[in-house]
C-alpha cells in the first residue's frame, strides 16, 4: 500500500484557503476516523497564525479522488463562492482514465441522477423522476491507449453542475467507467483489491476572490496509479 501524501497548500489569505488534496483522504471526518483533509488544514492555519481557525466546506471531492480545492475562512466567503458555484461562474475542471471509449472525441453528457441515501450511491434515471437532478458534463478526449485490459481513454472533464458522484456515474453509464472505480464501473466490481484511488484528479479550478473579484485559476497535475499508465500533459 502506498503511503498517504500530505495535502499540499497552494494559496492562504484571510478569506480562502486553496490546496491539493491527496487520493485517499476523506474532506471530513467519516466512520473511518481518519484524519480529514478539513481538521488537517485547520491544524496547519493554527500553527501559522497561532489561534484557532474557522473553516468552512465549498465543494467536495470523493474519498478516491484527489486534486485541487478551495475552503473558505469565513461565512461571506462560504456565501459567495457558493453562489458563484449556483451561476455557474465557478469552474471545475477534472482529468479522468476511463476504461473504454466515449461516444464522440469531445461533447456533452447529460443525465438526470437519483441519489440513495442509504447506500451513498447514484443512478441514472429517467426525466421526471421524482428526486432526480439533472447532470451535465463536457468532455475531450485527450488520448488513448491499448492495454491488456482493452482500450483506456484520457479525458478532459468540465463538469457543469455538482451532483452526488456524478462523473463516475454519467461515465459508467456512458459505457466508459474510471478506472479503478469499484461502486460504478463494472470491470472493477469484482476485483478483491480494495482501491483507495480511482483514475480522476481535479486538475484546476477557477473563480473569483469574494472580495476583491479578482479571477483565480488554480491547477495541479493529475497523480496517482491510473495516469501512470499515460504520458499526461498539461492542458
Amino acid at each position: 500500500m502506498r503511503k498517504q501524501k500530505k495535502p499540499e497548500i497552494l494559496y492562504l489569505d484571510s478569506e480562502i484557503i486553496v490546496c491539493v488534496k491527496p487520493q485517499g483522504m476523506p474532506v471530513q471526518n467519516d466512520k473511518s476516523r481518519d484524519l480529514s483533509l478539513l481538521n488537517y488544514l485547520k491544524n496547519e492555519i493554527t500553527k501559522k497564525e497561532k489561534q484557532q481557525q474557522e473553516l468552512y466546506v465549498v465543494h467536495r471531492l470523493d474519498r478516491p479522488v484527489g486534486g485541487v480545492m478551495v475552503f473558505a475562512r469565513t461565512k461571506d466567503a462560504v456565501a459567495h463562492l457558493s453562489e458563484q458555484m449556483q451561476k455557474g461562474s465557478f469552474e471545475k475542471y477534472y482529468q479522468a482514465v476511463l476504461t473504454g471509449d466515449l461516444p464522440d472525441e469531445q461533447g456533452m453528457l447529460t443525465d438526470y441522477l437519483l441519489k440513495d441515501g442509504k447506500t451513498n450511491t447514484s443512478k441514472t434515471v429517467s426525466k421526471g423522476t421524482k428526486g432526480a437532478k439533472e447532470a451535465r458534463l463536457e468532455y475531450e478526449v485527450l488520448d488513448r491507449i491499448e492495454t491488456d485490459q482493452g482500450v483506456y481513454t484520457y479525458v478532459l472533464i468540465h463538469l457543469l453542475t455538482g451532483r452526488h458522484h456524478q462523473i463516475r456515474v454519467q461515465c459508467a453509464y456512458a459505457g466508459a467507467g474510471i478506472w479503478g472505480d469499484t461502486k460504478y464501473n463494472p470491470k472493477f466490481q469484482k476485483v478483491k483489491r480494495r482501491y483507495m484511488q480511482i483514475g480522476l484528479y481535479s486538475t484546476r479550478l477557477e473563480f473569483q476572490h469574494p472580495s476583491s473579484g479578482e479571477r483565480m485559476i488554480f491547477k495541479t497535475e493529475p497523480e496517482g496509479e491510473a495516469f501512470e499508465i499515460l504520458e499526461v500533459d498539461e492542458f
